[in-house]
């Protein structure tokens, strides 16, 4: 779940990690009227939508006094910000936040994140921050340094001073970095983070240390640990057709192919769409049905794609085990078959805990399916179809 770069702060405060003064304004009245209680005359207005480079976009505007605070609030509430990460849709600004500028000494970039190669929790920052750190990391990975956290075991106070020296950070300043590191390892764990990004992070005159910009992720599947972070989702940022499945228990991204897929695990659902890949054919989205989901549930994922006029085909690729059995999945399609007024051709490969029911299942539905015995031939077959439809 992304958090907006204001839920970011105010979570994050807990742990430490200082910001600039700020208040979120959903009008151009109320921004002007926000900027008006804080400290200065000088202020940031950030758009505040789920999407990177902002900034270049012209979603974030440094000016002066309260009134220009409102007319900037007045050009973004309400109208779409197209980024680099947002492709050609963009994101409606439904909220601004309006923060007092600051004006750094030094600019760093700083975060922390679960490292999936590494199968642990990396620290990584530069001696450089700004909205452009992905264009020079890519042109010189080496100005990224990084510091592998042993799982388990929390960084000592020596290896964090080691580790903000690298940055250039000595003295008071690196006293603070250190207690500013220590916050956010722990916030990455307690709040079960998968990304925690400071870009940048300011040297303050002072020697302070101020997050100016904040971006975090908390891992979905965590979310049953913190029902307090379940009115932090913003839906008007979420697609409407991924959001309905996630309702059902359902994890689904629409892709761009034509062969519908449903799987059990998101391991062999990225598995099944590599195989569809290598055999000439185009997934039309990933889904993973969730341990605890019912077969009615699947069946609103089924429901799904057989709404997409794009899909020529579905793959079903089950492995019986656990909490999710075959039968139950073989129940849900023919329920989404006898509501969708379609005749799709159905592909069905299962394995494990009552997979020959299954198929008993599917024939006593009156549902007509091709018999995969691996999951090569599933994607083969699945592929044909398609290719016989566009012919």
């Amino acid at each position: 779940m992304n958090l907006h770069e204001y839920q970011a702060k105010e979570l994050l405060s807990r742990y430490g990690i200082a910001a600039p003064e700020g208040r979120l304004a959903s009008s151009p009245e109320e921004a002007e009227m926000m900027a008006r209680k804080l400290p200065g005359q000088r202020f940031a207005v950030k758009a505040q939508v789920h999407a990177g480079g902002r900034g270049e976009a012209g979603g974030v505007r440094i000016v002066d006094g309260a009134s220009a605070v409102r007319q900037v609030a007045r050009e973004l509430i309400g109208k779409k910000l197209v980024t680099s990460n947002t492709g050609p849709e963009g994101r409606i600004v439904r909220k601004v936040y309006v923060e007092t500028a600051v004006k750094p000494e030094r600019m760093l970039y700083l975060a922390a994140l679960v490292d999936r190669g590494a199968g642990a929790v990396s620290i990584i920052g530069a001696r450089e921050g700004g909205g452009d750190i992905e264009d020079r990391v890519a042109r010189n990975p080496g100005i990224i340094e990084r510091l592998l956290l042993t799982p388990g075991n929390n960084p000592s106070p020596e290896e964090l001073r080691a580790y903000v020296g690298r940055l250039g950070l000595a003295g008071e300043i690196g006293d603070r970095a250190v207690t500013l590191l220590t916050g956010l390892v722990e916030a990455l764990y307690q709040l079960d983070g998968s990304l925690i990004e400071i870009n940048p992070l300011a040297v303050m005159p002072d020697g302070s240390l101020l997050a100016l910009d904040l971006k975090m992720v908390i891992d979905d599947n965590a979310l049953f640990r913190h029902p307090e972070f379940e009115p932090l989702r913003d839906e008007d940022e979420l697609d409407p057709i991924e959001l309905q499945a996630q309702r059902h228990e359902i994890n689904y991204v629409k892709l761009d192919g034509n062969v519908g897929v449903v799987v059990n695990g998101a391991g062999l659902a990225l598995a099944t769409l590599d195989l569809l890949r290598d055999a000439g054919g185009a997934p039309a989205n990933f889904m993973d049905i969730r341990t605890m989901a019912t077969s009615m549930q699947i069946a609103r994922g089924l429901d799904i794609l057989m709404a997409d006029p794009r899909v020529q085909a579905i793959l079903v690729n089950i492995h019986g085990g656990g909490l999710t059995r075959c039968d139950t999945v073989a129940e849900a399609i023919g329920m989404a078959f006898r509501r969708s007024g379609r005749k799709l051709p159905l592909i069905f490969r299962a394995a494990g805990n009552n997979a020959d029911f299954a198929r008993t299942v599917l024939r006593n539905c009156g549902v007509p399916f091709t018999d995969a015995r691996d999951m090569a031939e599933a994607a083969e077959r699945a592929v044909a179809f398609t290719r016989n439809k566009a012919a």
